[in-house]
């Protein structure tokens, strides 16, 4: 069986479940995950290597080390001496990361781009320390990296327009596992409308507690539970307590890949109201987004970046204008008031995931591209 280096700096965030859910599914390539430093458990049976187990007492060290220097020795020492077949870099940050690493080894290197890395402008990139080699390094892995994947059709734009070749950019939509995801009973539903997202900016989480404001008097039931964490937090709190509806708002902080879904299949919908920022960050397509679909949930998504191409406007859910308050708020009133018409659009979710986003399938597609990187 052929190995592929699975590359990412932080292993195995609550954040980022669709990393190793889309490597369990391969099924002729073997994934040997490759970072700086575990965030969480990697996957049962999964070999890791990380750079903070070369300094048990003082993980932080290699991990810093590397951010500086991109030096491929340390990641050559742990491997010693095994050669995968090829590296696949999630985030065009850890592609830059990877390059020199790929290049010693003489294989290919396959890099995913998901949002930040193909929308974020150079100033942006420049502010955060660690993204600063990505910046100055974004062209070279232009040059010279294998193939590039993006996570949605509006990511290959962006990519195209920063000058990667369009002959080595593709999409490709990681999917979710529908056969795992099974749709929720019609029974289970509360009136939950659910925000799952870090409390970032992008998110427009905001945005969403002030239209849930406009609407708590008409729908005294309702609630808003927000899952994520973030340097927004406290922020976003003080924001609940300013528009009297703190109360009727939960933030649960992260949570296990397994109780978010929990709540998914509770909610009435869920809502992911991502803006453009000032710095040009978008939503790459939102993977919260299909997996609440998976289970039978409607969306409602603003229309930025790639959402709309996770959200059917009038048929799985809602698109609407980003900052609108106002506007997301009767989006959200429409669904809470028509029990129908969200049974409708959610099982209209579940099958579009199905046909367009199934993780088997997509991943079955995946190995195909590694094969044709590889004699």
């Amino acid at each position: 069986m052929r190995q592929v280096g699975i590359f990412r700096h932080n292993l195995f965030r609550l954040s980022e479940p669709f990393i190793t859910q889309q490597a369990g599914r391969l099924h002729r390539y073997r994934p040997l995950y490759l970072g700086r430093l575990r965030y969480g458990v990697a996957p049962p049976g999964a070999e890791a290597l990380a750079l903070e187990d070369l300094a048990p007492h003082m993980r932080l060290l290699p991990a810093a080390w590397h951010m500086l220097s991109a030096n491929p020795h340390p990641y050559l020492y742990m491997l010693e001496g095994r050669r995968p077949n090829l590296l696949h870099a999630h985030f065009g940050v850890e592609g830059v990361y990877a390059l020199p690493l790929a290049a010693r080894l003489g294989i290919p290197l396959v890099t995913t781009f998901h949002g930040f890395d193909a929308t974020l402008g150079p100033l942006g990139l420049l502010a955060n320390p660690a993204w600063a080699h990505y910046a100055l390094g974004r062209g070279r892995l232009a040059r010279q990296g294998a193939l590039f994947l993006a996570a949605s059709n509006f990511l290959r734009e962006k990519l195209l327009a920063l000058d990667f070749p369009p002959e080595r950019v593709a999409v490709h939509y990681i999917g979710v596992d529908s056969s795992a995801i099974a749709p929720r009973s019609p029974a289970l539903e509360e009136p939950i409308i659910l925000h799952v997202a870090r409390l970032e900016e992008v998110k427009g989480t905001e945005y969403l507690i002030r239209a849930f404001a406009l609407i708590a008097p008409q729908f005294p039931l309702a609630r808003l539970v927000i899952i994520g964490e973030g340097k927004r937090r406290k922020s976003l709190e003080r924001l609940a307590r300013e528009t009297g509806v703190a109360g009727r708002i939960a933030f649960l902080g992260p949570r296990p890949h397994g109780e978010v879904l929990s709540w998914m299949r509770r909610a009435a919908m869920l809502v992911l109201p991502s803006v453009k920022t000032e710095s040009g960050r978008e939503e790459g397509l939102g993977m919260v987004m299909l997996e609440a679909a998976a289970c039978g949930v409607p969306g409602i998504g603003s229309r930025v970046g790639g959402i709309a191409e996770g959200i059917e406007e009038g048929q799985t859910g809602f698109l609407v204008p980003q900052r609108d308050p106002e506007a997301l708020s009767v989006a959200i009133s429409t669904l809470l008031a028509n029990p129908t018409l969200r049974l409708r659009m959610g099982e209209a979710a579940r099958r579009r995931v199905e046909q367009h986003f199934d993780l088997t399938r997509q991943t079955a597609a995946l190995e195909e591209i590694y094969d044709s990187l590889l004699p």
